[in-house]
């Protein structure tokens, strides 16, 4: 008895270890990114109801962008390049708080609230988490992943034939009802953010990672201030 008992001291005593090394709460390794891109325009969804839930999201206490300083850096080289071809990054979101996750999935799960259909117009609420187009684990939450456009040196948008969070085939890059002008913009920005080190994903234009993130593994869920 003696020997189980310490068996599951040792075993609890790992759960908890790997706990903390999964969840963060240490900001020391964040920048904001205006420090880093200082002609990048903001627009923090989450901070505001325009949002597909309708409502400003848990964590988001002011509307800053954070990321790793890794990905700070990488995101200003393609800052840089964009800028050559007159262009400057509009952001959407970048580091996202586990409670903000959290808080998606509430929402999902509540009956009661449909929050802003126009960001689902084809889709049951539900059909979001088992759809997968909201996860219960973000990358956004590993602080360096990026949701971002590109506007032009005079703050005029670009057409990318579909706009952040439209949960649709609209939103995959290589959507096949594009304009050769959508076609056109959605490339400048993927290529300049691939040459600089992030990756994008299938289902969302505006949505990349950087391929090298210092932290893999660790999901932060300090607030945003």
């Amino acid at each position: 008895m003696k020997n189980l008992f310490l068996i599951l001291l040792i075993t609890l005593g790992f759960a908890q270890i790997t706990f903390a090394s999964e969840i963060s709460y240490d900001k020391s390794d964040f920048v904001p990114v205006y420090t880093v891109v200082n002609d990048a325009a903001f627009d923090i969804r989450y901070y505001s109801p325009n949002n597909f839930t309708g409502n400003p999201i848990n964590g988001y206490k002011a509307p800053v962008a954070y990321m790793t300083k890794e990905g700070a850096s990488a995101l200003a080289r393609a800052a840089k390049d964009l800028r050559k071809q007159g262009y400057r990054l509009l952001i959407w979101d970048t580091y996202r708080p586990q409670k903000a996750v959290d808080n998606f999935v509430v929402w999902i799960n509540n009956p009661n609230d449909e929050g802003d259909k126009s960001f689902y117009p084809t889709l049951k609420k539900s059909d979001l988490l088992k759809g997968q187009y909201i996860m219960e684990k973000s990358g956004h939450t590993r602080g360096s992943t990026v949701d971002l456009t590109i506007i032009r040196k005079d703050g005029s948008f670009v057409d990318m034939g579909g706009t952040f969070d439209l949960f649709s085939e609209i939103s995959h890059p290589d959507y096949k009802k594009l304009t050769r002008e959508q076609k056109k913009n959605r490339k400048i920005l993927h290529d300049a953010m691939i040459k600089a080190g992030f990756q994008g994903i299938d289902s969302e234009w505006w949505h990349f990672t950087l391929k090298n993130e210092p932290f893999p593994d660790t999901y932060f869920n300090f607030d945003i201030e």
